[in-house]
């Protein structure tokens, strides 16, 4: 459901909005096609009656200004740097015409949709409906695909529009989008013997006394990015938030256990962090059952809500747990599966609220040519939203090197156009221009791009799989401006290495890095050992909202959308990070260079340098 919905009949709001009769139907012709990914089966029709929540994406306004507003008070060369928009100024920009919501309001009354709501600024317009009538309203079929582990989807590959409404309405889902977020996580089974095989040891008495025995800890990330001993003075007014898909909660006891053995001063941080549940995403956060356990379900939420806490306490946090898409077969018990975009549910919904934490970090992708182009563009274009009200949005960059995004062997790289092309694949959101995308780093002194050996065993004799630093060029947006004085000369310093399997004119990421390997954490009563990007990118978070907080305390405005400052002031806060490589898909993947490279972008944060050139910008 999208936040904050307003409901109304479509003719009343017809008529009482737009005061103009209602039109008969026009001609229909195709909107969208969209091939079915790898992976999926078409099983057989959907039920006729099934149940699914449309959300249809509306022509927003005026977009184009948004995302000027958006990279002027995110420049820190602009004038209106740190001048951050309004929950009513962003509403006010990317509000549909009046013209455009008469018509598609026409055209949904024409066929008997009654009742209506709407995201806050109208651009999101949402109905509920059985199978036979979306395939009416859309001139589609509606069919059952079933992925190999076993998810179900109801997805029309293709779907129609009368010619009129193709330059109103941008997208509507579910139709062919096949996205299913991924985490990008890996346990192993038992701790592993410390140092592994390959890593860089410390040798500084600080980070031998901080980081030694079986994995990572908040003690070792703090003294290696030298949070050590900053005292927050902004935690009322500063917060932090993290995403939870896939059922996915975060466990108060196992995160007690979890501080009282490495942040003993901040175990009330367990019982302390805010829970917001999302169009029924799960609330118990006291245990796991047995079924749940026996699914691993809450491992990645444990490694979020542990490594923030253990980074940022007393400062407020916030998971947000959204339904959609479990990975699990339904059956009549279960009910209908989810009809929902997870991503767009999250969105719509934060994009509701008056009030949000200035840092969002989100552990979950999936390969971009899963997700219709249309699509993506209006995923995208709401993380924009957010960044104009100055909110720090941050992707970890996966775990398949230039592979795809779960982190598999890396050897499914074909492309999704019917053209079978072997290319590298890029993740999503990751390759959205208005997110910064973390990639992950092993080892120290110094440290490495983030990389196992494929087909590695644990000391538990199981194989932990391939495990690279997510990287690549999306296929879908063009690479943005701030990217133009060092994306050009990595990829001439490639000199030919690759060509034809990625786009060098795309969005390049990862934009920065932070460790991402061995992180100890509490699952099910139990203390295990995790790795990924996962891990990463809530690490990055936490010294991003650490950094905030410096700037919020001196009165300061927070850092908001954070490339254009990355890459024009704020990439002199980071450690270069110049050896290792990608991999995936069979080849070695994009190198580690001096300078920013594909696979860890401008390298790892130096927090007191963070803080003092963030303070020099605002």
């Amino acid at each position: 459901m999208l936040g904050a919905s307003v409901f109304l009949p479509v003719a009343a709001a017809v008529q009482a909005v737009f005061g103009t009769p209602i039109q008969p139907r026009t001609a229909y012709a195709v909107k969208e096609t969209h091939r079915v990914p790898r992976r999926w089966v078409n099983i057989g029709r959907a039920p006729a009656d099934r149940t699914l929540n449309l959300q249809i994406g509306v022509k927003q306004g005026q977009f184009s200004e948004l995302e000027r507003h958006l990279y002027e008070v995110s420049d820190p060369k602009h004038a209106r740097y740190g001048q951050h928009l309004t929950y009513e100024e962003v509403n006010e920009l990317v509000k549909p015409s009046d013209d455009t919501l008469d018509l598609v309001h026409q055209w949904l009354e024409a066929n008997g949709i009654v009742y209506v709501s709407y995201s806050p600024a109208m651009d999101w317009i949402n109905v509920d409906v059985d199978v036979a009538t979306a395939e009416r309203l859309l001139d589609a079929e509606y069919y059952i695909f079933q992925h190999e582990d076993g998810t179900e989807l109801i997805r029309a590959p293709e779907w129609s529009l009368p010619k009129h409404l193709h330059e109103h309405v941008d997208a509507i889902q579910p139709t062919t989008s096949f996205m299913r977020p991924v985490k990008r996580a890996d346990v192993a089974a038992v701790p592993i013997p410390w140092p592994y095989p390959g890593l860089h040891s410390p040798t500084s008495p600080a980070l031998k006394k901080a980081c030694t025995i079986n994995g990572t800890t908040p003690d070792c990330f703090s003294t290696l990015y030298q949070t050590k001993g900053y005292v927050q003075k902004a935690a009322g007014k500063n917060q932090i938030g993290f995403n939870n898909f896939l059922g996915e909660i975060p466990i108060r006891p196992d995160t007690k256990q979890f501080l009282t053995r490495y942040r003993p001063d901040a175990v009330a941080g367990a019982s302390e962090y805010k829970f917001v549940d999302i169009a029924g995403g799960p609330s118990q956060d006291t245990g796991l059952t047995p079924a749940q356990a026996e699914k691993g379900i809450s491992v990645e939420a444990n490694l979020d809500v542990q490594t923030i806490v253990g980074m940022t306490y007393p400062m407020p946090v916030t998971a947000f747990s959204t339904n959609g898409t479990p990975p699990e077969i339904p059956d009549a018990a279960a009910g209908d599966p989810p009809g929902n975009e997870p991503y767009l549910v999250w969105i719509n919904y934060v994009l509701a609220q008056k009030s949000l934490p200035q840092v969002i970090s989100t552990s979950y992708g999936d390969d971009e040519q899963t997700v219709p182009l249309d699509y993506a563009k209006r995923v995208c274009n709401g993380f924009a939203q957010l960044g104009a009200r100055g909110i720090s949005i941050l992707f970890g960059s996966g775990d398949g090197g230039v592979g795809d995004a779960a982190g598999n062997d890396g050897s499914v790289c074909i492309s999704n156009d019917g053209k079978n092309t072997t290319q590298f694949t890029a993740s999503f959101p990751p390759s959205c221009p208005y997110v910064t995308a973390v990639g992950a780093t092993q080892g120290f002194e110094p440290e490495t791009v983030a990389m196992r050996p494929a087909n590695s065993l644990g000391p538990d004799g199981k194989v932990h799989g391939f495990y690279a630093s997510g990287s690549g060029f999306s296929q879908y947006f063009p690479r943005p401006s701030y990217q133009d004085k060092v994306v050009p000369l990595y990829v001439k310093g490639l000199k030919g290495e690759h060509s034809g399997l990625f786009n060098p004119n795309g969005r390049a990421y990862p934009d920065i890095a932070a460790q991402g390997l061995y992180f100890q954490i509490v699952w099910n009563s139990t203390f295990k050992i995790i790795s990924g990007t996962s891990a990463s990118c809530p690490l990055m978070a936490s010294i991003i909202a650490l950094t905030n907080d410096a700037l919020i305390s001196s009165g300061k405005r927070p850092l908001g959308f954070l490339n254009p400052w990355l890459y024009s002031e704020g990439y002199k806060a980071f450690t270069d990070i110049t050896e290792g490589i990608s991999r995936g898909c069979n080849t070695t993947g994009f190198p580690a260079t001096k300078g920013w490279d594909a696979v860890t972008g401008f390298g790892t944060p130096i927090f007191p340098e963070l803080v003092r050139i963030a303070k020099e910008c605002a």
